[in-house]
């Protein structure tokens, strides 16, 4: 069989949801592993104030980042979708979507790298200026990394990002600490970074290049989108993904300007923790939102959204009660000694742990849907109430200011998405509120064995026992409450995935 006929057969069958929802967890969780590992010997080696400079360096860069694609990223992972085993199609739309994105973030990388001197000059820290330009070449490598990532995504195969994601977190996990105990400092971690997303940018498109049978650049034939449907919805996307970004980063960039790198540094380094706990949202969004697509030879699986959601709420609670009882001992164990007042920080970010896992699982789908449009007003209110809330709150409570912000703005964003998917996917609000209800009641109970456990300076036998026991006390209340019976329990115990199952 020639390489343009397997292609050809792999795009018309796909991943199962169960196969592309496991390869994305995995490739969210080693990703996630990664970072962390990453961040702790980060936080440690170059201290708050060092840190601080690196967080600043990529808040302002992934002020940029998303936006540079001009929403195009997202515009061809749709028409892709919904051209799932067109081969000619798709690829006359990565061709002519590629082409745009390699030319947008070339040309916003360069101009970031040239503004280098007066960002730092503005933010009065001349140490700032060549990690944010690392942080710029970084910004070319992964903006044509993730579009790599997400027309994978769109084309049902999540293993083969997940083969991307180790690849580049390996090279970024060891460049940066090559170049850091070199002794580069913050100037290291970026170039580290950028050397990771450079080569994962150019692992991708050969990756697409191998799926395909045939160059995602060049000679990818005409498009059946035409750049006026694309750019209609990228516009749209774009405003999106850029109000949404700069809620993201507003939080680093006022704390900067107000308190001074140090406090970017107390409040980025749990931030950084917690993207480690919304993988399950962002790998279940993943695996099922491509399908939810507007297919002609296909019905969304609703269903097996429905499902997914509720299970994410129940993850998500279970991390809320140890986040809440145990932020001390957490950040204790991973950042050390220096960071001790970001365990109040992470505290005080518990809303935004819960929802954090839910934010993509209701986000996805409506994107691929075509509903972009109607998510704007989302954006705005979330970052309007964020950084009015900054503004407000920082000069007089400090970074706890922040926190209040991030938690109240993104409490707006998953409310409001979750009511415009009852409106235009079908999920039903009332048994998602009473499993929100139990698994809250479940933590509460579960916190509370894990405060009776210990606060601080826990001991192996501590950490062991609160894990085993917070964990069975979460389980039985779930169980006597029937939020989850007892087959269903062992089936999540035994075959996760089949609770998936498309309808």
């Amino acid at each position: 069989m020639s390489e343009q006929s397997r292609a050809r057969d792999s795009l018309h069958s796909g991943d199962t949801i169960s196969r592309n929802a496991v390869f994305s967890m995995v490739n969210q969780l080693s990703t996630a592993t990664f970072t962390a590992v990453l961040t702790i010997y980060l936080v440690r080696a170059l201290g708050p104030t060092e840190f601080g400079v690196f967080a600043l360096a990529l808040g302002i860069t992934g002020l940029v980042l998303r936006p540079s694609d001009l929403g195009t990223t997202q515009s061809a992972a749709r028409f892709i979708a919904e051209r799932h085993g067109d081969r000619a199609g798709i690829l006359g739309v990565l061709g002519m979507a590629l082409r745009i994105r390699l030319m947008t973030a070339t040309a916003m990388a360069l101009i970031l790298f040239a503004l280098a001197g007066p960002i730092s000059s503005l933010y009065d820290t001349p140490g700032l200026a060549w990690p944010l330009r690392g942080a710029a070449i970084s910004l070319f490598g992964q903006s044509v990394y993730r579009y790599a990532i997400a027309i994978f995504i769109a084309l049902r195969r999540t293993v083969s990002g997940f083969v991307l994601t180790v690849l580049e977190s390996a090279i970024e996990f060891t460049a940066s600490i090559v170049l850091v105990t070199l002794g580069m400092a913050a100037t290291g971690a970026a170039f580290g970074r950028a050397i990771g997303y450079v080569c994962g940018a150019i692992l991708g498109v050969v990756a697409l290049a191998r799926f395909l049978g045939h160059s995602p650049i060049f000679r990818t034939g005409r498009s059946p989108v035409t750049r006026r449907e694309l750019a209609a919805y990228a516009g749209a996307m774009l405003i999106v993904v850029g109000v949404f970004t700069a809620y993201t980063q507003i939080d680093l960039l006022l704390l900067g300007a107000y308190l001074g790198s140090q406090a970017v540094g107390i409040f980025a380094a749990p931030l950084r923790l917690i993207a480690f706990l919304g993988t399950p949202g962002l790998a279940l969004s993943q695996g099922i939102a491509p399908r939810l697509a507007r297919h002609p030879e296909q019905r969304p699986p609703v269903g097996a959204l429905v499902r997914g959601i509720k299970y994410i709420v129940i993850v998500q609670a279970a991390l809320l009660a140890f986040v809440t009882a145990w932020a001390g001992p957490i950040v204790q164990l991973a950042l050390g000694a220096q960071f001790d007042s970001s365990a109040g920080i992470l505290r005080a970010l518990a809303p935004y742990v819960f929802l954090t896992g839910l934010g993509p699982v209701l986000a996805a789908p409506l994107n691929y849907r075509g509903e972009a449009r109607r998510r704007i007003p989302i954006a705005i209110s979330t970052l309007a109430a964020n950084a009015v809330l900054d503004v407000i709150l920082i000069p007089r409570i400090g970074v706890y200011g922040a926190a209040v912000g991030t938690d109240v703005g993104y409490g707006i964003y998953v409310i409001a998405h979750l009511w415009l998917c009852h409106r235009l996917i079908g999920i039903p609000v009332r048994p998602l509120a009473s499993s929100l209800v139990r698994s809250l009641g479940a933590a509460a109970l579960t916190a509370a064995v894990l405060l009776a456990i210990g606060t601080s300076d826990l001991s192996v036998v501590q950490w062991l026992t609160g894990g085993v026991l917070g964990t069975a006390v979460f389980v039985i209340v779930l169980v006597v409450t029937r939020e989850l019976s007892l087959g269903e329990f062992r089936l999540l115990a035994t075959r996760p995935l089949k609770v998936l199952r498309s309808d």
